[in-house]
């Protein structure tokens, strides 16, 4: 929970208010930004704001596709549509997505143009399958990290190999923001841990139940993707830069 990583930082905080180091005064620098941002973004939840972990509850399918416009609207079939309610957020491939209309098992989505051009939505197609997140409770666990539902760049799948067990999917992006060894990062709207961490390429492995129950089974080499960066990640590096 956001309640978590504020204590961690209170505790990042105490012991680096004890050391003479200069390093360690620029760490608190940085650490009280992002106790201010940490806040903020518990407010944002208290006032029903949405916010995601990452972890995907269904897979949906896309049913029909009708562009009006610049937009585009998305019928999506998914197990939970009886619960979902006009106005509410999902993620669909991380990206959140407002429910329009819903009928029996189905609901409307749509999408502007600039969504459109951040992500991998255009290129869906009927009967394509959608990683499918409902915004989390503000009394839950945050089984994942903290997901904002807002994709940063896409990337592509260059590579796939089967481990005997599990995946490990490598994927390749234009964007300046690095990844981090065993940090985390949203492909597709699943979080996931990073590995081979490198200049704009990373990659992650899947074990058999992700595989199975995500839309990861039907990545191939070449498949764009959807990624979000770790927010703290990202507030660390932006933060970092006005320190240096």
């Amino acid at each position: 929970m956001i309640q978590d990583y504020l204590l961690f930082m209170e505790q990042v905080l105490f012991k680096c208010s004890r050391s003479e180091n200069i390093l360690n005064f620029r760490y608190i620098e940085i650490c009280n930004e992002l106790q201010t941002h940490l806040k903020i973004s518990l407010i944002l939840q208290k006032n029903n704001r949405t916010m995601f972990t990452g972890i995907i509850e269904q897979l949906g399918a896309v049913k029909a596709i009708v562009k009006e416009n610049e937009n585009i609207h998305f019928t999506i079939e998914a197990p939970f549509t009886n619960e979902l309610k006009v106005d509410q957020s999902v993620a669909h491939n991380g990206t959140c997505l407002t429910v329009v209309s819903k009928e029996g098992n189905e609901y409307v989505v749509t999408a502007i143009q600039e969504t459109l051009n951040k992500t991998n939505l255009g290129q869906w197609e009927v009967g394509s399958k959608i990683n499918l997140e409902r915004c989390m409770v503000m009394n839950g666990r945050l089984d994942g990290h903290i997901v904002q539902g807002h994709v940063d760049t896409t990337a592509e799948c260059i590579a796939i190999e089967d481990q005997d067990g599990s995946w490990k999917f490598t994927f390749r992006y234009e964007a300046s923001q690095p990844t981090v060894e065993k940090g985390s990062a949203t492909v597709n709207g699943v979080s996931l841990t990073v590995v081979d961490s490198k200049e704009k390429e990373f990659s992650v492995c899947i074990i058999p139940y992700t595989f199975e129950h995500t839309n990861f089974h039907q990545l191939k080499v070449g498949s764009k993707v959807n990624l979000e960066f770790d927010i703290i990640g990202k507030y660390v590096a932006k933060l970092m830069g006005k320190v240096y």
